[in-house]
């Protein structure tokens, strides 16, 4: 049970802007063979997901501190980089389980308030599809 929290963390963690490496815990509990493969995909899918969630609710909320004199973006270029993610930006999360673009992508669909649910959907899928290919490979 402890390898399968690890494997939850590790897979939290890589999702995040923590260096993690989630497929080789899950290598390696796969190679144990002492877990089914449903659960390890369950347990790393739900761990990665939920490490995206987070960074969809950092991006969220940095854009509130868009009125500081700091902030690298102006009403008018968020207001065209919004209408770019609505039209495109939404399907991208379907590889939000790409190494160095993933985690951006996950943060820059909350900075445009990308609906939460279809976020959540398409995360899930590519990620689920990651895992799901790593586990029969």
């Amino acid at each position: 049970m402890t390898d399968l929290i690890f494997l939850f963390f590790s897979a939290f963690f890589a999702a995040t802007i923590f260096p993690a490496q989630s497929e080789l815990v899950l290598f390696s509990l796969n190679l144990a063979g002492q877990y089914s493969k449903i659960i390890l995909l369950l347990v790393a899918t739900t761990g990665n997901v939920l490490g995206a969630v987070v960074n969809y609710f950092l991006g969220f909320y940095l854009l509130k501190l868009k009125d500081k004199k700091w902030f690298p973006l102006n009403e008018k270029q968020i207001n065209k980089f919004t209408l770019r993610y609505e039209k495109w930006g939404k399907w991208s999360l379907l590889f939000a389980w790409m190494p160095i673009i993933g985690d951006p992508l996950t943060v820059v669909a909350g900075i445009f308030k990308a609906n939460f649910w279809l976020f959540l959907l398409l995360v899930t899928i590519g990620k689920a599809a990651r895992y799901i290919v790593f586990l029969l490979g």
